[in-house]
């Protein structure tokens, strides 16, 4: 099951080429109120048996082309994004060359966790996008990566038991800058990576059942047509389910909770008039457009 907001905040169904108005669907079954949040739908349809339902009457009701509609961002109030630091080894040593990063091989899992950090609402963007430079900074990253959308509420889940509670998966592309407070600084992240539009997410959610296993996916990205970024997300340091361990024993998270899982070796400065595409097999494809701060 593929779930996307469009055009006026409506959530749909994607099925091939066409969006199914399931919002409606779902308070007409009674499963949410009607102008229910898009963090109460995705509750509703954690239940897969209601999912199924739900899917079988959206398909009845008059469709859109999915080209023809403006995709949002699929969640737009999480409780909360929460996003893993250097997760992945090759992405610690390319930062340390980059801005001088501390070595952090040292770590423990959860030490390494402990770097995780918010990132704020009002930074979301959605799919062809635009991420605004901000006029402070001469050096602002790119960094794409797996995304979690918590379903089941989570607190002290084990991480044997961790997926359980995902409803499914997107992209998150958590765009960093690195100058003037970034140089071998790592207390700054939530206002380095915190700027309106440094956080694109998209095209759409993919439920949990249509991926095998969230380690063995494959993140591709295009800079201006010339691929920048290759890697599997088999390599990450701490892998989904002990992210959502050690979450869920600090806080409790609620459905459409966003847990990024951290991005790759591959960053890239970006500058005005860039274009980005990112792939994730299993999810899809991604755009977003740069442009200065005027």
């Amino acid at each position: 099951m593929k779930i996307c907001r469009y055009n006026d905040s409506s959530t749909g169904l994607i099925e091939a080429d066409r969006v199914y108005p399931l919002d409606q669907v779902l308070a007409s079954m009674g499963a949410v109120k009607v102008g229910a949040s898009v963090q109460d739908q995705i509750a509703a349809l954690s239940n897969p048996s209601l999912a199924l339902d739900a899917r079988a009457l959206a398909l009845k009701a008059p469709s859109l082309a999915l080209a023809d509609v403006k995709l949002l961002v699929p969640v737009d109030n999480p409780p909360a994004i929460w996003a893993a630091a250097a997760n992945y080894k090759a992405h610690q040593a390319e930062m340390i060359g980059r801005v001088g990063s501390s070595d952090r091989s040292h770590l423990s899992a959860d030490e390494l966790m402990a770097e995780i950090f918010l990132k704020p609402n009002s930074s979301l963007v959605g799919p062809s996008g635009t991420v605004i430079l901000p006029k402070i900074s001469k050096h602002v990253d790119f960094e794409c990566e797996l995304c979690a959308v918590i379903g089941k509420t989570a607190k002290n889940v084990s991480a044997e038991n961790a997926l359980d509670h995902v409803f499914g998966y997107t992209m998150c592309w958590d765009i960093s800058i690195r100058d003037p407070w970034g140089i071998g600084r790592q207390n700054t992240r939530n206002v380095r990576k915190g700027f309106d539009t440094f956080c694109g997410v998209g095209p759409w959610i993919v439920s949990r059942d249509e991926i095998a296993e969230p380690q063995a996916l494959l993140i591709d990205v295009e800079q201006n047509g010339v691929n920048v970024m290759k890697a599997n997300t088999a390599d990450m340091i701490n892998g989904l389910r002990d992210l959502i361990r050690f979450l869920s024993s600090v806080c409790t998270l609620l459905p459409g909770t966003l847990i990024t899982t951290g991005t790759p070796a591959g960053v890239s400065r970006l500058a005005h008039g860039d274009h980005l595409r990112g792939t994730i097999t299993g999810i899809g494809v991604m755009d977003l457009h740069v442009v200065a701060e005027k």
